[in-house]
C-alpha cells in the first residue's frame, strides 16, 4: 500500500494540474483579457446616484450631467497646447501640472484632466475633441439639489483620492465617492454599480469593435433611491429659526428613533459644493475656524448638559431609593454643601418636594438627591460607578451607533475619572456635586441630549436614533428597530413627566405654551468658559432647552442648544415650542415667537471677544453661489468650553 501511495497522489496532481492549465488556456478567457489590456479599450459607463428623499416622499436630491475630460498621457500627440488651453480657459502652468499628474497615475490609463464641465464647455470641447488626441469625454452624475438646506445631512460627493483607489478596488482616478452625511454613509447603495465596455484596438490603436461581440461587457445598474426619516419642512423651518445663531437640533421620533430634523448653525447651500466652484467653495467653508459651517454641532459639539441633566439626575435618585415624590429639602436660594461653598438658585425658595423641584428647576432639590444617591454606598467611588451605569443605559458617554459617519461620545464620568482627578488625597459627593445640575464633568452632544427626552417620553426605552427610513429594494439595519431599555423602572418615570409638564405651566418655560398642545419640557443655562489668545475667559451662558409632546403618546421629542443664548427659555425654549408646533400643526399661532426668533440674531454676541481685524485674504475668498449668512473671522482658537463651577447660573 505504501509502495502504491507515493505515485498515485503525483499522479493525481499531475492530472489536476494539467486540467487546471487547460481551463486557463483554452476555456477562460478572462487571463486572455488581461494579457491583452495593451489592445484593448476598457470604457466604463457611470450609473445614476440614487436619489433622496424625505420622510413623505418629497425629492431632495436629484442629479444632473456632468462632463469630465479625461486623458492618457502616452496617447496625446501633436498637441496644439496654445489652443487647448484656450478653448478650456486655463494657462499653459496648469495643463503641464495636470499632465504630470496624470502620468505619475499611470502613463497608460485614463485619469481626470479637468472635472464637471457645464453642457456649454462640453459642446465647445465636443467640437473640435478629433484635433486632441489621448483626450476625451467622460459623461457623468453631479448632484442636482431640490432644496438649499440640509447641508450636514445629505453630505456631498467628490473624486477619490490614491489612498481610497489603494484601499477599494471598485474605485478608478475620477471616480466620485460620497463624503459625509449619508452620502457617506450609504455609499454603497447611492452609488450604484458601474457598467464595463472592452473595446478591441487595432495596432495603429484604432478602435475595430467590441472585444470577444461584448462578451465580457457589463451594464451600469443606477443607485438605489433612499428615504431619509428626515422632514423636510420641518429641517428648513429649523435652520430658519437658526440663521444668525450657532447651535443644534435634533428632533427624533421616539416610538421609533427616527431623526426628524438635523440642524447645524451655521449652514450652507449645499448646492456650492458642486461644478467647477465646488473645490474654491470647500475651501472658504473650511477656513471659516470661527462660525465652523461644516462642522455638525448636532453631532460633533459637546456641551454640559445643564439642568436638562435634572431629569437623569431625579430619575436615578428614585431608582436608588434616595428620594421618593415626598423627600423634602428647604432651598435658600442656593445649596451650601459645605463650609465656604454655596451653589446659587433662582428658584422661588421654600420647602421643595419632587413635583415642585421639576418645574422651578431647584438646585438644592437636585443636588441633595445627588449627593444622598452617591452616598448611599458609604464609598464614593461605588456610588459614582452605579450613578454613572444607570446614565449609560441612556446611551451616554458612548457612540450611539446612528447612522451618521461623524459624532462624538460625549463624557460620562466614572470613579476613575475622579481617582486621576484627586490623586493621593480621598474625595466625594460634595466634591463633585456639580454633576447633579449638569455643570460638572459631564459632557453631551445635542443628539444625545434628544435621544435623553425621547427615552423619557417613552417612559423608559429608546430606539437607536437613524436617519434612514427606507431603501429601496433593501432593508434597514436591525440594530434601528432593536429596543434599548434603561434600568430605571418605568413607574419612576411619571412623576418626573408631570413636573415637565408643568414646566410649561407653571414653571421656567411658563410663558411658551402652544395652545391644544401639551409639552413637556426643561429650561437649561450652562456656564460658557473659552480659551482666546491663550485666556481663559467668561463668555455669555449657553440656551438649552429639551422637550417631547404631546405629553401622552409622543410624536416628537427635541433638543435645542444656542450658543451664547444666555438662558434656556430666551433662544433654545422659544425655537422649541415653534418647532413642536410645526411638525404637529403644520402651522405656527406662536407668531409673536417666530416673529422674534426668525428676526432675532446673536452676531453681535459672537463679535464682542474677536479684536483683531478681518483678515484679507478671508475678506477676498468669497464663494460663487448661494448661501446662508455665516461670519467669516480671523483664525481664533477657541478651546473646548471648560465649566467647573459651584455657583449655578439662572435656569
Amino acid at each position: 500500500m505504501r509502495k502504491v501511495l507515493l505515485p498515485t497522489i503525483i499522479f493525481i496532481c499531475t492530472i489536476l494540474l494539467v486540467l487546471r492549465l487547460f481551463y486557463l488556456q483554452v476555456i477562460d478567457d478572462s487571463l486572455k483579457l488581461a494579457s491583452d489590456n495593451n489592445a484593448i479599450k476598457i470604457a466604463y459607463d457611470y450609473p445614476e446616484r440614487g436619489y433622496i428623499y424625505d420622510r413623505n416622499g418629497k425629492l431632495l436630491v436629484a442629479n444632473q450631467p456632468s462632463y469630465d475630460i479625461m486623458v492618457i498621457p502616452k496617447d496625446v500627440k501633436d498637441l496644439d497646447t496654445t489652443e487647448f488651453c484656450s478653448l478650456l480657459k486655463i494657462t499653459k502652468e496648469d495643463f503641464l501640472k495636470k499632465i504630470a499628474k496624470a502620468k505619475i497615475y499611470s502613463p497608460r490609463l485614463p485619469s481626470v484632466f479637468l472635472s464637471q464641465l457645464n453642457k456649454k464647455e462640453y459642446a465647445a470641447f465636443q467640437e473640435i475633441q478629433r484635433k486632441f488626441v489621448g483626450f476625451y469625454i467622460q459623461k457623468r452624475a453631479l448632484r442636482d439639489y431640490q432644496v438649499a438646506f440640509g447641508a450636514n445631512v445629505f453630505g456631498f460627493i467628490t473624486q477619490v483620492n490614491d489612498k481610497i483607489i489603494a484601499k477599494n478596488n471598485y474605485y478608478n482616478s475620477g471616480d466620485l465617492i460620497g463624503r459625509q452625511g449619508v452620502e457617506e454613509s450609504y455609499e454603497d447603495f447611492l452609488r450604484g454599480v458601474k457598467g464595463v465596455k472592452y473595446i478591441q484596438k487595432d495596432k495603429y490603436n484604432r478602435e475595430i469593435g467590441s472585444y470577444k461581440e461584448g462578451k465580457f461587457d457589463t451594464i451600469a445598474v443606477q443607485g438605489s433611491d433612499i428615504n431619509l426619516s428626515i422632514d423636510a419642512e420641518l429641517q428648513k423651518y429649523g435652520e430658519e429659526l437658526m440663521i444668525n445663531k450657532r447651535g443644534g437640533i435634533v428632533a427624533i421620533e421616539p416610538k421609533t428613533g427616527e431623526i426628524l430634523a438635523l440642524v447645524t448653525a451655521p449652514s450652507y447651500d449645499p448646492a456650492i459644493l458642486v461644478g467647477r466652484q465646488r473645490s474654491k467653495n470647500y475651501t472658504t467653508l473650511y477656513k471659516d475656524s470661527i462660525a465652523k459651517p461644516l462642522y455638525d454641532r448636532g453631532l460633533l459639539a459637546e456641551y454640559t448638559p445643564g439642568s436638562p441633566f435634572k431629569i437623569l439626575t431625579g430619575l436615578v435618585a428614585l431608582q436608588e431609593g434616595a428620594i421618593d415624590e415626598n423627600t423634602t429639602f428647604f432651598c435658600h436660594h442656593g445649596f451650601s454643601y459645605a463650609p465656604g461653598r454655596f451653589m446659587k438658585c433662582h428658584c422661588h425658595g421654600g420647602a421643595m418636594q419632587f413635583h415642585r423641584g421639576i418645574y422651578e428647576s431647584c438646585n438644592t432639590f437636585f443636588s441633595s438627591s445627588y449627593m444622598r444617591t452617591i452616598d448611599k454606598y458609604n464609598n464614593p467611588p461605588k456610588g459614582v460607578d452605579v450613578w454613572s451605569n444607570h446614565l449609560k443605559s441612556f446611551g451616554l458617554g458612548q457612540f450611539m451607533g446612528y447612522d451618521l459617519p461623524t459624532g462624538k461620545r460625549g463624557n460620562l464620568p466614572t470613579s476613575k475619572t475622579y481617582k486621576k482627578m484627586y490623586p493621593g488625597w480621598g474625595w466625594s459627593s460634595k466634591t463633585i456635586v456639580s454633576n447633579a445640575i449638569g455643570q460638572g464633568e459631564v459632557l453631551m452632544t445635542p443628539i444625545q441630549l434628544a435621544n435623553m427626552i425621547a427615552t423619557v417620553a417613552n417612559r423608559g426605552y429608546y430606539y437607536t436614533p437613524h436617519i434612514i427610513k427606507k431603501i429601496k429594494g433593501s432593508k434597514i439595519d436591525k440594530k434601528f428597530t432593536t429596543k434599548h431599555v434603561t434600568t430605571i423602572d418605568r413607574k419612576y418615570f411619571e412623576p418626573m413627566i408631570s413636573g415637565l409638564f408643568d414646566v410649561y405651566n407653571l414653571g421656567t418655560a411658563h410663558g411658551l405654551n402652544v395652545e391644544g398642545i401639551d409639552i413637556c419640557g426643561k429650561t437649561g443655562t450652562a456656564e460658557n468658559f473659552a480659551k482666546i489668545n491663550g485666556k481663559r475667559v467668561k463668555l455669555q451662558d449657553h440656551s438649552i432647552f429639551v422637550a417631547f409632546a404631546p405629553k401622552d403618546n409622543p410624536k416628537i421629542a427635541i433638543a435645542v442648544f444656542v450658543e451664547n443664548g444666555y438662558w434656556g427659555a430666551r433662544w433654545a425654549g422659544p425655537i422649541t415650542s415653534l418647532m413642536i408646533e410645526k411638525y404637529i400643526k403644520r402651522k405656527i399661532t406662536r407668531t409673536d415667537l417666530e416673529k422674534r426668533m426668525l428676526e432675532g440674531s446673536l452676531e453681535g454676541e459672537y463679535n464682542k471677544y474677536y479684536a483683531k481685524p478681518i483678515v484679507d485674504s478671508l475678506i477676498k475668498s468669497k464663494i460663487d453661489g448661494p448661501i446662508k449668512p455665516i461670519v467669516i473671522k480671523p483664525e481664533v482658537k477657541i478651546a473646548k468650553p471648560e465649566v467647573k463651577t459651584n455657583e449655578a447660573p439662572e435656569n
